[in-house]
Formats: C-alpha cells, structure tokens, sequence
C-alpha cells in the first residue's frame, strides 16, 4: 500500500476499470484540476483519480480505488449537500450537481470541498460513471476559485471529444459559482465552526 500520493501516478494509470477508455486514464493525469472517477452503480465505487485529487486528499489511489468517496466526509453532517447528491445519483434528470461538503485528508485535517459532479452516459442513455471533480474552497481567494472554475470549464470541453470517442458524453454543464468571494466566506465560515467543533 502506497503512503505517500506523489509516488502514485503509475498506480493511477494502472488500477482502472477494464472498460475505461486508456485515453480517458491519460487525460485525467495531464488535467490542472483534481478529477475522479466511479462507478455509476451499486455504492458508485472509485475507480480512477488524478494526481491532484490525490495531492488534495492525500490519499494514494490504491488506498481508495473501489470505495465510495463519502469516506472523505468523516463523522461530519453535511446534511444539505448529501441530500444534493442523493437526488442527483437517484434522479435521472438531474444531470449534475455542485455544492460545498465538508471532507477531511488522510491527516484528519477538514476542508471544504466544491464539488462538482456529473453524468457520463452511453450514446444509448445509459449512465455509465460519475464524473467529479474537487477543489479546496475554505482555503482560497476568489480569483483562484474565477480560475478554478475557468480550468474545471476547459477540462469538461477538452474531455468531452475524448469521451466521444469511446461512445460517452458528459451531461450538463458547468455550474459556475455566481459569488465567488460570498462562496468562499461561507466556506471559511464553516471550517472555522469545524474548527471549534460545533459542526460535527
């Protein structure tokens, strides 16, 4: 078992589902924004991430491959963003979902996580996986959160021709975040009641 996120490319490329397209695998590694991948169904198990979903988490990809990622949420409530996620992985309809949640990295430290996910179907209409993707909001400034959001956009346009090609198309589209600096106090707020225990 691997300890330290850095020595984990390889086992990025390697640990995959067999039915995942090698570009999908390349692509996810080469992209600026943390990605992962699951499964669409049963408990939507992990089945790709990238380097900087694990450099976020700490968490190398042998230690998280095949498990649900609500292991990140720890002991803590995050009652409105579950029920965000349930509806979204329940609901046909709903092709995405955005929303804050409390996580936590393999060292115990919390953040606030702006997670952003997203339907990857069949040309059938079949859904396939669960396209998400990361970033440490409760630790940030607005114009990184503009160009996380400006990077998260170009990753969903540059992945979508890729996926096309192994007969996959992304659903929805980005749900850009309206305040960024109103996002970011909120997040801080909460980790600042996570910090003093009183959001647990």
């Amino acid at each position: 078992m691997l300890d330290d996120p850095q020595q984990s490319d390889a086992i990025g490329v390697s640990m995959h589902h067999d039915d995942l397209p090698e570009e999908l695998r390349d692509y996810f590694d080469s992209s600026p924004v943390a990605l992962s991948l699951g499964k669409a169904s049963g408990d939507h198990a992990l089945l790709l991430t990238n380097r900087r979903f694990r450099d976020l988490t700490g968490y190398a990809t042998s230690e998280i491959v095949g498990r649900n990622c609500r292991f990140l949420q720890g002991e803590s409530r995050n009652e409105d963003a579950r029920e965000k996620i349930h509806s979204f992985l329940a609901e046909d309809r709903i092709a995405n979902v955005r929303t804050p949640i409390v996580n936590f990295r393999k060292d115990g430290s919390p953040f606030v996580n702006l997670l952003y996910m997203s339907k990857l179907r069949t040309q059938s209409g079949e859904v396939r996986y669960i396209f998400a993707s990361q970033f440490d909001v409760s630790r940030t400034q607005a114009d990184l959160l503009e160009e996380y959001d400006a990077d998260l956009g170009r990753a969903l346009n540059h992945i979508s021709p890729v996926l096309a090609e192994s007969g996959l198309v992304v659903e929805g589209s980005l749900m850009t975040i309206a305040n960024s600096a109103a996002t970011i106090a909120q997040a801080k707020l909460t980790l600042n009641e996570l910090d003093r225990g009183s959001f647990l």
